[in-house]
């Protein structure tokens, strides 16, 4: 197939997320093809032009995320390649065996057997945020409620004392919004606080293993996994100090970005949200819904390992390919109507959470309970009005949730239950 010119589009241009996703973007490319040659880009001042594969169809970014041994995660995740010597030293960028080693050890609290028995604490958690939202009434949505319950529930998960929070919580900020320029963080503040998470995780790694709790850092701390050959190995330095900053990042920004999304598109689709409170029991497709909609992750990003064709396209060995989550969640050959918002959307197969595979997202059942239960609350117990315009972060895809809700005014109003 001839390769369609599509050089007039600049995904790497940060203008295009000034007010989100450029979905009409997306639209367009999905309209002329399934894969794209992006013309080289510089992703970060300074750093080096990058040319890269645009994989913007369901179908194509399924395959992609599936096929690890054609599309390996070992370079990194974001657009622009890691350095070889850095190669595979996180979750998110191994390959099995390594991946399924690191993955079977973490996955035990995060199955959803695990996750049904955290429902009762998120539900308590969120009373408690809501609580303290409806005092003030009008507040912030994203930070006072959308950023709060999934930070605290990672934290409570890891075993973050209460006490420490605020100095994670302001650090994995900080690693994101440095991104931003607007944000006045320099490079410098983003790196310290990232090694502030790595200093932190060493500490915390060091106090399970002489005070075992009942929480998922020390059954990463001790845990000893044996591989096929009988070798016995463990969780150690680099390893546990990039998973815990994985898990404060991830555990905490695409939730709280869904979230924030959700509610918007909830308001925005009054006759959805009057569905949703007469008829609770959809809570778990409106959730789907809303995770498809807001598709918090921007973007993945792999390398091919052989010469292969996809979309149609003959893609080289070493070339980077990079998977728009939000474009395939529109994707006119999959969903029905997909620029409608519904919150009895079924089948709804979005793919959000990385579209199966071996790197499918470890916390999909905690971020789908989380919203569930958010939402199923807040639209009980208040109505919600928007009193100011959403204000976006925009980092573009400089990483890889580059585009969220970084404010939110509201007022909520108490619902009379009678």
């Amino acid at each position: 197939m001839t390769t369609v010119d599509t050089s007039e589009i600049d995904l790497v241009d940060r203008s295009l997320y000034r007010d989100g996703v450029p979905h009409d973007v997306f639209a367009e490319l999905r309209a002329r093809g399934a894969v794209h040659r992006h013309r080289p880009a510089q992703i970060l001042p300074g750093g080096p032009e990058i040319e890269f594969w645009s994989v913007v169809r369901h179908a194509e970014i399924q395959q992609a995320n599936r096929d690890w041994q054609t599309f390996t995660a070992t370079r990194g995740v974001v657009i622009e390649p890691a350095p070889p010597q850095r190669a595979g030293d996180m979750l998110v960028s191994m390959d099995p065996p390594d991946h399924t080693r690191l993955r079977r050890l973490i996955s035990a609290g995060f199955t959803p057997r695990m996750i049904g028995k955290l429902e009762a604490h998120i539900a308590d958690r969120t009373r408690r945020i809501l609580d303290a939202a409806a005092e003030q009434r009008d507040c912030d949505f994203v930070r006072d409620i959308a950023y709060q319950l999934p930070m605290h529930v990672i934290a409570d998960i890891v075993g973050i004392p209460e006490e420490d929070r605020p100095q994670i919580f302001t650090c994995t900020d900080a690693v994101l919004r440095g991104f931003v320029p607007e944000s006045g963080l320099t490079d410098a503040d983003r790196f310290e606080a990232a090694a502030e998470l790595f200093r932190y995780a060493h500490e915390l790694t060091d106090l399970r293993r002489r005070e075992p709790a009942d929480d998922v850092w020390t059954l990463i701390a001790h845990a000893r996994i044996e591989d096929e050959d009988g070798n016995v190995t463990t969780v150690e330095g680099i390893e546990l100090e990039t998973f815990f900053m994985i898990l404060s990042i991830a555990g905490s920004e695409t939730t709280r970005n869904a979230l924030s999304q959700g509610l918007l598109a909830l308001l925005d689709h009054p006759d959805q949200l009057d569905d949703l409170r007469a008829h609770p029991e959809a809570l778990p497709s409106a959730t789907e819904e809303i995770i498809r909609w807001a598709s918090p992750a921007l973007f993945f990003a792999r390398t091919a390992t052989r010469t292969t064709e996809l979309g149609g396209v003959t893609i080289e060995e070493g070339d980077r390919v990079v998977l728009w989550y939000p474009s395939g969640n529109r994707d006119e050959r999959v969903f029905e109507d997909p620029f409608r918002f519904d919150v009895r959307r079924d089948p709804n197969p979005h793919v959000s959470f990385g579209g199966g595979g071996p790197h499918h997202c470890l916390g999909a059942n905690l971020a789908r309970k989380e919203i569930e239960v958010m939402v199923g609350q807040l639209i009980e117990r208040f109505d919600v009005e928007c009193i100011g315009p959403p204000v976006w972060l925009n980092a573009g895809p400089a990483h890889n949730v580059g585009v969220s809700v970084d404010a939110l005014p509201v007022r909520l109003t108490e619902r009379s239950l009678c």
